[in-house]
């Protein structure tokens, strides 16, 4: 499929969407969300990927939903946009089979901010600001936001980000354990191309059990969560990349995982 607002490489293992709409500051259309569900759907069956990045092109990550997408603010059918357009594209990030990382390259704001969230890494240049600019134009945050934000900086600053709308630093982000890390921006594509190849060089399917364990945690007691650990590490123990891993250990030398 032939894309006009993002573009899709893989390259070493490593697969990564750009959004490409700089004079936009990446906000996201129709078209933009059609074709960002497409390839993510498309790297997550690619057999030679092993890790998702995703980024944006110029001087923002994503300015979220584009204003000017539907004509007159009473022609915007907001209920159904979310349902029918945002939730398919942030399931498919959130259930990726691959490890995924938002590559923060400016400001993130709305559902820009909240697409990255569903990541399973973010790092951001010092530079970014994550915004939940909702209550700013009288909505509440969607796009995942009010799902996300609680889990990984607690109510109040969940509450207080939503309420205030204020941009929250990407050195704040890191502290408050919102995103990974942030890196000077002189370092920027260095830093998340490293991690990259990191993970893309890493026993993707244990990757794949391991979001499975962590974000089930949330809804299992101590008992529960203990069976499913022993049940998904089972599962890890009878692959190639575990045996791999650990005749390399006894070996002294880098596993080759083949992932999955």
């Amino acid at each position: 499929m032939p894309y006009k607002t993002l573009s899709l490489t893989v390259r070493d293992a490593v697969a990564v969407i750009t959004f490409r709409r700089p004079e936009m500051a990446n906000a996201l259309n129709t078209q933009m969300r059609a074709e960002l569900l497409h390839a993510v759907q498309a790297a997550s069956r690619d057999e030679t990927a092993r890790c998702l990045v995703l980024t944006g092109k110029g001087r923002a990550f994503c300015a979220g939903q584009d204003l000017t997408d539907h004509g007159t603010v009473d022609e915007l059918d907001i209920e159904r946009t979310l349902r029918e357009e945002y939730a398919p594209l942030l399931r498919a990030i959130y259930d990726c089979p691959l490890p995924t990382i938002a590559a923060v390259n400016g400001a993130a704001a709305g559902a820009g901010a909240n697409l990255a969230l569903a990541a399973d890494i973010v790092i951001a240049t010092e530079s970014a600001r994550f915004v939940q600019a909702f209550a700013r134009i009288g909505l509440m945050p969607d796009a995942g936001g009010t799902y996300w934000l609680p889990r990984q900086i607690g109510f109040a600053r969940a509450m207080g980000a939503a309420l205030f709308a204020e941009p929250v630093t990407a050195r704040q982000a890191e502290a408050w354990g919102m995103i990974w890390q942030a890196v000077p921006d002189a370092g920027f594509a260095e830093a998340w191309q490293a991690r990259a190849r990191q993970l893309a060089d890493g026993p993707t399917a244990t990757y794949a059990r391991i979001k499975q364990a962590l974000r089930e945690s949330f809804d299992n007691d101590l008992a529960e969560q203990l069976e499913r650990e022993a049940h998904l590490q089972g599962e890890c123990g009878r692959t190639f990349d575990f045996r791999e891993g650990v005749m390399a250990f006894l070996d002294k030398r880098s596993p080759a995982f083949r992932g999955r």
